[in-house]
């Protein structure tokens, strides 16, 4: 583009790579906020709990923690609830062709059995950041493939034939709900009147 006195500007093809681990996360709450503001579901992410050990007080205003500790291990992502149903689900990013196990710690695991053993739904959300494709896994897969496999890692394969893609829309960004109606409820996600 030319502007007055010869300055030049020219359009750049530059792509930012930054947060791209957040972006799932940020899906989530925002299709979270959007149940939220539609009163379809209250579903909110748990707040990790951690110890605060040492902290530098420069002024009054100006306090820096120099050091914390996780005060217990963390159990999953999100929790809340839908049409009467208990749900707790954790979420994922992969920039792999397969889904690590060691990204899910045992007790997250326990955690999600613990849940559906009880009558609530738990499932995991994994974005596979290479493919740009986000899958819906229930817990009840998950055991599954544990059951049937000494593999350290969950393919893409299994996501495709065992999950449920997530597709992305504007407004929610990420509908999870329409998988858990048809999983649980047999029907759509609409507010009933």
């Amino acid at each position: 583009m030319f502007y007055p006195n010869g300055i030049i500007k020219s359009k750049s093809n530059f792509i930012q790579y930054g947060n791209r681990g957040m972006n799932l996360e940020n899906d989530i709450n925002d299709t979270n906020k959007y149940y939220l503001e539609t009163d379809v579901a209250i579903i909110h992410k748990k707040p990790t709990s951690i110890t605060i050990s040492k902290v530098d007080y420069k002024s009054r205003y100006d306090a820096v923690i120099k050091e914390a500790y996780f005060k217990t291990p963390s159990t999953t992502d999100y929790n809340g609830i839908y049409k009467g149903k208990y749900i707790d689900f954790e979420a994922k990013e992969t920039k792999l062709d397969y889904f690590p196990l060691r990204n899910i710690h045992e007790h997250q695991i326990k955690h999600l059995f613990n849940i559906v053993k009880h009558g609530g739904i738990g499932f995991l959300i994994v974005r596979f950041t290479k493919f740009n494709k986000t899958y819906f896994l229930s817990v009840d897969q998950l055991k599954k493939f544990l059951d049937n496999n000494k593999r350290k890692s969950i393919t893409l394969d299994f996501f495709d034939t065992h999950g449920y893609i997530l597709k992305e829309s504007l407004r929610p960004r990420i509908d999870y709900l329409k998988i858990i109606d048809k999983l649980y409820f047999g029907g759509t996600n609409e507010k009933e009147n």
